[in-house]
Order: structure tokens, then sequence, then C-alpha cells
């Protein structure tokens, strides 16, 4: 038996584990080289190498606040502050500009010639146009345009349009709007329980799942009930000059979160388009011979299908527009790449600024992966 025993440097098993320690031991030899000459330097320089430095005063002010801010708050406060306006833009740009890159890309494909003409060149313009010189465009011929605050634009809501920014109905955060809002979110949680029930019913026991509809159709109208008069809502006052009350939205956050919405859904609206065109065309002769109109075959039959193969693409774009948003630097929106900027202007400490703007971007990136993965495995076939 030891005659024919393969030789360690012929093994197939060993020599892929030994190829993976050795590339393993490179790696750790060259962060270990690189730490060690970032430590070198950094005692040369006689910038202490720690993060300490976040507990000190800020001593700036920032103009876009979410949370509560002033410049005797530390450095890690401002940072926070940066990070929760990173998130607002991102989250907003992920869910605004899915819906318009779905309709758009739904109207590339329209039999009306005019409705697919005028989404073909709205696609081209913004996907063939830099990021950067639309967010400029449109913060200084649009939102810096806007008249001053005592002529302000007013549209229904009521919301007013000037160059201070946008003012939004909002609800107040007090005690009535939270437990709305959780009314609210309960109701959405159990619709979707009903709803997957109703499917499983309807699949399994060939039931008509009637109670399960009724009762989403009852949490529906408490959950607008909730919406319209549980909520707190305080609507925005024009006083003179000064408009108090409901929501603020600056100038500089309007122009990002429109810039990276309408960039975004540009290329999002390709992928619906491709999504779509992949479903074979037996799929819609299959839902025309069925009665069903254009409509309910696309929501019903055609769009399921294609979701399948729009998710990955997807998570590219969203994974893009989270990481396009550190531009809002270009148009002086306080996000966390700006924030961090400030900061390291101030202290000098380059290394360690630089290292928190990459974990947080890499950190929210990798979010919204695993969510988008996570995603993708809930909508693929599952053989039984």
């Amino acid at each position: 038996m030891d005659e024919h025993k393969v030789p360690l440097w012929r093994d197939d098993r060993f020599l892929k584990i030994a190829l993976q320690v050795i590339v393993l031991a490179i790696v750790v030899a060259l962060l270990a080289l690189l730490g060690g000459n970032a430590l070198i330097n950094l005692r040369r320089l006689g910038i202490p190498p720690g993060y300490d430095f976040l507990n000190n005063p800020a001593s700036f002010g920032i103009g876009d606040t979410a949370i509560p801010y002033s410049p005797t708050d530390s450095f890690g406060r401002a940072l926070l502050v940066g990070l929760v306006n990173t998130l607002r833009v991102i989250v907003l740009g992920i869910i605004l500009a899915t819906i318009l890159g779905i309709v758009v890309g739904i109207a590339r494909l329209s039999e009306n010639w005019l409705v697919r003409q005028i989404a073909t060149i709205y696609v081209e313009i913004f996907r063939n146009t830099p990021l950067l010189l639309q967010l400029f465009f449109l913060y200084t011929a649009v939102f810096l345009r806007f008249p001053a605050v005592e002529n302000s634009i007013r549209l229904p809501g009521p919301t007013f349009l000037s160059n201070q920014g946008i003012f939004l109905l909002w609800p107040a955060g007090t005690a009535r709007t939270w437990i709305a809002l959780a009314v609210i979110i309960g109701s959405l949680i159990l619709g979707i329980l009903f709803w997957r029930q109703r499917v499983k019913v309807i699949v399994l026991q060939g039931a008509s799942g009637q109670n399960y509809f009724f009762a989403m159709i009852a949490l529906a109208v408490i959950a607008v009930l909730a919406l319209l008069f549980g909520l707190d809502w305080q609507a925005p006052v024009l006083q003179g000059d000064v408009v108090t009350g409901g929501l603020n939205l600056s100038g500089e956050f309007g122009a990002l979160l429109a810039g990276l919405v309408l960039y975004t859904a540009a290329f999002i609206a390709e992928v619906v388009r491709a999504g779509i065109q992949s479903v074979s065309k037996g799929q819609w002769e299959a839902s025309r011979a069925l009665g069903l109109q254009p409509g309910l075959a696309m929501r019903l039959v055609i769009f399921p299908q294609a979701l399948r193969v729009m998710i990955p693409p997807l998570t590219s774009e969203y994974l893009n527009l989270a990481k396009n948003s550190s531009l809002a630097a270009g148009i002086a929106y306080a996000d966390f790449f700006q924030v961090a900027n400030t900061i390291n202007n101030q202290t000098g400490r380059v290394l360690q600024v630089v290292s928190l703007i990459m974990i947080t971007y890499l950190t929210i990136n990798l979010i919204i992966s695993l969510a988008m993965n996570w995603f993708n495995q809930q909508v693929q076939i599952k053989e039984r």
C-alpha cells in the first residue's frame, strides 16, 4: 500500500491547500508591511495613530442636519450627522430610482410611438452625460433659481419651493405619530403574511382564499386611515420671509437626490427593458389566450419572471448609487464624505479619516448586497 502512495508534491488536494496558504501568507505579509510603514510615517510626522481625536469638539457648523447638532459637539457626532444625511439620500434614492426606472423601462417597450421615443430620449440623455455635470446643472440652474422665501412657489400639499429649500407637509414626532406609524407597519406586515397564506391556500388547496382577501382589504383601510388621520401632520406656513412647520429639505439635498434618481433610473430602465425582453414571447401569447389585458399580463405573468433576471444587475445599480452619493461634495451637501473631508482638513489625520470613509461605504454596500442576495433567493424558482 505504501509503495503506491502519491507523494505530497503530486497530490492535487495538498497543492491546492498549500497554494491558498501561500497566497494568504503573502497578503498578510503585505498588509503587515503597509501597516508598519504607516505607523512609522505617522510617528515621524508626530501624528498619533489612534482615533481619540473623534472626541474633540468639531468647531464647525453643518447646514443640513437630520439630527440635533451644534459646533460644540464632537467630531464623532459630526460624522454621525454626515452618515445620517448619506443614508437619507441612499434610501430615498434607491426607492425613487427603482420606481422611475420601472416606469421608463416599461415605457421603452410601449406600443405608443410617442411614449417610447420620450423614454428613449430620457435614457440616452441621462445615461450618456456625467453625473457630476447633472448635479451642477440641477443645483445652479434649477434649485438656486427658485424665488426668495417671501415669493415662494406654492404647490398643493401645501408645498413651498424657494432658494432656501423645499418645505413639505410632515408629521411631528409626537406619541400620536409613533402610534399611528406602528399601526401602519403592523398592518403592512400582517397584510404580507395574509397574502402569502392566501397564495398557499389557492395553490395547494384550490380554494378561493376570500377570507384572507377581505382581511387584506380591512388592513389596507386601517393603514390608510392611520396614514391620513393618525399621523400628526404639520403643514408648512409662510410668515413673511420665514416658513415654519413641516419638513425643510435644502436645495443641496434636493439637487443631489434628483440627480442620483434621474441618473440611476436611466440605467435601471435598461435593466428592466432587458429583463422583460428576456421572457419568451410564448408567455405573452399564453396570457393573451387567457384573456388577460396587457397591463394585467405584465403585472401577473411577465414582470415576475423578468424579476429573476433583473435583480443581479439591479444590485450593481444600487451599489453605484450608494457610491455616487459621495459626489455630494461637489454641491456642498454635508454627506459623510464631505464632513469627513472637513474633519481631515482640521485635524490632519488623513489615514484615520480615509479608513473611516472606506469602512463606512464598504459596510453600506455590503448591507445592500446582502439584502439584494436574500431577495434574489426569494424570487428564484424553488424545486419541490
